[in-house]
């Protein structure tokens, strides 16, 4: 959860240089001046109120960042704090944080708990059962303890180096199954290569063929590829692999196999249910 604060942010949105279309201004339009509001710096908020809820709302969820400075929100009942040179906005109790921006999320803070990827969580697990296994390229050992869905390309370097690593992922207990997204898009020269690797007889040699520069580049059959980059755009893919539980969760992008089963390991510790003693145990 922090860390997920921290790197929400810290980080700078790559797509603000976009302009949505309709977005400039009417012909002959006057631009009103933007009213300010006022905040007080977060030194200065007092003991109590909404802005020192707000500023320890942050610092629960992260206390490693600086909250610059907390005033009134545009909407009732929320602060607007700002974190890092970025705006978040906290729930006058304190309750909840929230994330504006394209990587936005809603947090219970008492909770610790991100409520959209939750939400997302269960939108993933969905879309990942549309997909049957006969669609997947799977690779596992005989009795694997974990098993995630991986969006991969043949083309993307980390794709190539988890791969590459394909018999440690199993050794460590994993099985691996691939699912298609050539990230340059449909019809693209990457596309048609992973339409020739879910073609070929052997999609497991295939896939490994492709991954170091020897794949087929052309092939046609049907094949479920575009229901694939379908799930995974609707899944929230912003970048290959994305390695994803059974239970919908984003696990990373790539992890080296002692990483992801370290990941995997404290997922399933997190989820297993808390013992409770037997009365007059």
């Amino acid at each position: 959860m922090k860390r997920i604060l921290l790197a929400a942010l810290g980080a700078i949105s790559l797509s603000a240089c976009a302009q949505a279309p309709g977005g400039g201004q009417a012909p002959g339009a006057t631009a009103s001046a933007p009213v300010a509001k006022p905040t007080v710096a977060a030194a200065q908020a007092k003991a109590g109120t909404p802005d020192a809820r707000a500023i320890e709302a942050v610092r629960v969820l992260n206390p490693k960042v600086k909250v610059e400075r907390v005033g009134a929100a545009p909407m009732p009942g929320f602060r607007e704090a700002i974190v890092a040179g970025q705006v978040v906005y906290v729930s006058d109790d304190g309750r909840y944080l929230f994330l504006p921006g394209s990587g936005g999320a809603l947090f219970d803070v008492q909770a610790q708990k991100n409520l959209s990827e939750d939400a997302m969580n269960v939108v993933r697990k969905q879309l990942l059962q549309t997909i049957p296994r006969s669609e997947r390229i799977v690779f596992a050992p005989t009795n694997p303890k974990y098993t995630v869905s991986v969006f991969t390309d043949v083309e993307c370097g980390y794709c190539r180096k988890l791969h590459s690593d394909i018999a440690e992922y199993n050794r460590q207990g994993i099985a691996i199954e691939y699912l298609a997204f050539p990230r340059m898009g449909i019809g693209s020269d990457d596309y048609k290569k992973m339409v020739a690797v879910w073609c070929a007889p052997d999609r497991r040699k295939a896939l490994t063929d492709a991954k170091n520069g020897r794949g087929p580049t052309n092939a046609s059959c049907k094949t479920s590829v575009n229901q694939q980059y379908d799930v995974g755009r609707r899944a929230g893919l912003t970048g290959t692999p994305m390695i994803l539980t059974a239970e919908g969760v984003e696990v990373g992008g790539y992890l080296p196999p002692a990483a992801l089963r370290q990941a995997l390991d404290k997922l399933a510790a997190e989820q297993a249910p808390v013992a409770t003693a037997k009365p007059g145990a």
